[in-house]
């Protein structure tokens, strides 16, 4: 399974439709994209990670995990 795939059911959430997904975030910044998924789910835990990072596999019906993988702006020292 890749780390996009979800589950159909599992032993404590079978027959629940928990599974929802946004596309239509796709290429937003994270702000709107939390202010879309809030609007939508508002008890969502929303999770901002780089794209490609490690996470758990456990299920949480209300977390909501954002990949990036662009930098928005030039970085500097300073």
């Amino acid at each position: 399974m890749s780390s996009t795939d979800v589950p159909a059911s599992t032993d404590s959430l079978a027959g629940e439709s928990w599974q929802k997904s946004w596309p239509e975030v796709v290429g937003k910044s994270i702000k709107e994209a939390r202010e879309i998924i809030l609007k939508d789910k508002p008890d969502a835990d929303i999770v901002v990670l780089p794209a490609g990072s490690p996470v758990t596999r456990d299920l949480r019906p209300n977390r909501v995990r954002i990949f990036v993988d662009t930098v928005d702006d030039t970085p500097f020292t300073g």
